[in-house]
């Protein structure tokens, strides 16, 4: 069975986050039932700051800006306009372990990022997809991810840099990682790239890696991890 993906939420249409957290729920029910078949959202949200289960204090925006706590894993990171969010509700084969489902969601957005004229690849110790250091400029995070698995299904997922603004990364500390930086694809390649573009490079690559068939993991960027580094964002539950 294919994955059957939802993007009605672009734009003007951009979907509040608690609204969609509440249909990732719904979802995630009827897929622990077998009432649907695999499903991802591709949505853009209103600006909101979003903190896992491992955010500091000292992580949050100290600007007044209001904090969503969620129950994925990893830190705090942002939503907002220019950002394509991805929530894959996946039912996970029973040899499929978590990380090996996070790093299916990276190779996903590293072959879609390629196809559209960008090189990226994992840093050793830290998630999401990245671009290594060059020119003077420090490695730069262009993906996060962040999920929960309860009852064998995904939730959550991955948010990729399209056009966003940058100035929102400036309130805190993106995912608890303090020595690096953070970027858009529109700022990599040098033109405006929208989230409906970048979806479109992302949904046939997701779909094919979430179809669970042996696959090439693509090299990881040279790195030498410093102290403190994040080494994932990664929650297991067995609740529902």
């Amino acid at each position: 069975m294919s994955l059957r993906i939802l993007d009605s939420w672009y734009g003007e249409q951009a979907i509040d986050y608690l609204d969609a957290w509440e249909l990732q729920r719904q979802l995630h029910a009827d897929r622990v039932a077998d009432r649907i078949g695999d499903t991802a959202l591709f949505l853009e949200h209103p600006p909101v700051y979003t903190a896992g289960k491992r955010t500091e204090p000292f992580e949050r925006p100290q600007d007044g800006t209001p904090v969503v706590d969620v129950d994925r894993g990893g830190k705090i990171t942002f939503h907002g306009p220019g950002q394509l969010v991805g929530y894959p509700i996946t039912k996970l084969p029973s040899h499929v372990l978590v990380v090996d489902y996070v790093r299916r969601v990276e190779e996903a957005l590293i072959r879609a990022l390629a196809e559209l004229g960008l090189r990226t690849g994992r840093v050793p110790g830290r998630s999401g997809v990245w671009l290594p250091e060059a020119a003077g400029r420090p490695e730069r995070k262009i993906a996060a991810i962040g999920i929960r698995v309860s009852r064998g299904v995904t939730m959550h997922g991955f948010s990729l840099n399209c056009d966003v603004d940058l100035a929102w990364y400036d309130r805190f500390v993106p995912c608890g990682i303090a020595d690096a930086g953070v970027t858009t694809l529109s700022v990599e390649l040098g033109r405006t790239v929208t989230v409906p573009e970048a979806a479109s490079a992302v949904a046939p690559h997701l779909a094919e890696l979430l179809s669970w068939q042996p696959y090439e993991p693509s090299p990881d960027l040279d790195h030498a991890p410093s102290a403190g580094a994040s080494v994932g964002s990664v929650k297991l539950s067995t609740r529902g």
